[in-house]
């Protein structure tokens, strides 16, 4: 089995850093091939971020139907685009966002979600509502960093989401939380040591879901939707 993960945003450490995670939770036998959206911004905040990273992201995933691989998963927790890379998939499209939510709402009955910037809240907030979890999610918060201080060595990066953690615990009374960046993904062990409570990366979730539908030999729906794209 064969999935491809593909950081929508160009920033190669990123990549390195998603497709490292990837790797440590998929089952023998599963190779992981991880791949940046080169062209695009060097990382997504916002809507127009979003906007300019889903062409080159498209051709990632016509890159990788090419390759045959059996699964893709979309690495950016905004899940951009996620509905045209399932029109010209063949396999299953995971997207970290709707992964995470899902994982969540598997093992607590309640979750708040920690993310960077506090513009990012608004659109993780209609992704929750979309997947049908808005009444699990008790807030969607901002540790007030950009994406790529997390990529910065010695930055308090990680200390600034491990507080607004802590802070949800005490103020949400949430059961879990979900990390909202795929650049948090090297942070799950120790966070969860640090906080006491399960904290839910999207890049672990997606990828095991990937594998998980593509073992139980599923494939995207090409009737409705999600059909091959007519030719113009």
């Amino acid at each position: 089995m064969r999935i491809a993960v593909i950081n929508p945003n160009s920033t190669q450490s990123m990549t390195d850093k998603i497709a490292a995670t990837a790797r440590a939770v998929c089952a023998p036998g599963v190779e992981i091939e991880a791949h940046s959206a080169k062209g695009a911004p060097i990382s997504i905040e916002g809507h127009y971020d979003e906007a300019m990273a889903v062409p080159r992201l498209l051709d990632q995933v016509r890159a990788a139907e090419e390759r045959r691989v059996d699964a893709i998963v979309v690495a950016c927790f905004d899940d951009p685009g996620i509905g045209a890379c399932r029109e010209i998939a063949t396999g299953p499209v995971v997207g970290l966002c709707e992964a995470a939510v899902k994982a969540a709402s598997m093992i607590a009955t309640s979750f708040t979600v920690v993310t960077t910037l506090p513009r990012s809240a608004p659109i993780i907030e209609e992704l929750v509502r979309r997947y049908g979890l808005d009444h699990q999610c008790r807030r969607v918060r901002a540790a007030a960093i950009p994406v790529l201080a997390l990529e910065e060595p010695g930055s308090n990066a990680r200390q600034l989401v491990r507080d607004e953690i802590l802070r949800a615990i005490e103020e949400d009374r949430c059961e879990a939380v979900v990390l909202g960046c795929a650049g948090m993904s090297d942070l799950v062990d120790w966070l969860s040591e640090e906080t006491g409570i399960p904290v839910i990366d999207g890049v672990a979730a997606a990828t095991k879901f990937a594998e998980a539908l593509v073992g139980a030999r599923l494939k995207t729906s090409k009737i409705g939707a999600y059909a091959t794209p007519n030719a113009k």
